[in-house]
């Protein structure tokens, strides 16, 4: 069985960050192979991807898991997909990707 879940993140606090990386880590750890993650940020998640990224951020990415930032956000904000994480994806709206996700049947996180 294939599992697919979104991992939603509008908060800059670092601690936050954190938690979702480690959610992610986990995550993947326990359900192995196959796993798809995204991980969807808007608002001020998007610094998950801005900031210099951590080692388990790349980590996850090199591992499979997606990093997708929210371009409302980007426009909002003044800022381009030149200031991104290389990795990252640009979906044109954060909650409308994560609605369509929900509606595909991902399963919805919110650490």
């Amino acid at each position: 069985m294939t599992h697919r879940a979104l991992i939603h993140l509008n908060e800059a606090a670092p601690e936050k960050i954190r938690a979702v990386l480690q959610n992610t880590t986990n995550l993947l750890a326990a359900l192995g192979p196959g796993t798809r993650v995204e991980l969807v940020a808007h608002g001020p998640g998007i610094a998950v991807a801005t900031e210099p990224p951590t080692e388990q951020l790349t980590a996850l990415l090199d591992a499979g898991a997606s990093l997708c930032v929210c371009r409302n956000t980007l426009t909002a904000r003044g800022l381009s997909e030149a200031d991104l994480h290389p990795q990252a994806e640009v979906v044109p709206s954060g909650v409308a990707h994560l609605v369509v996700r929900q509606a595909e049947g991902w399963a919805y996180l919110r650490p």
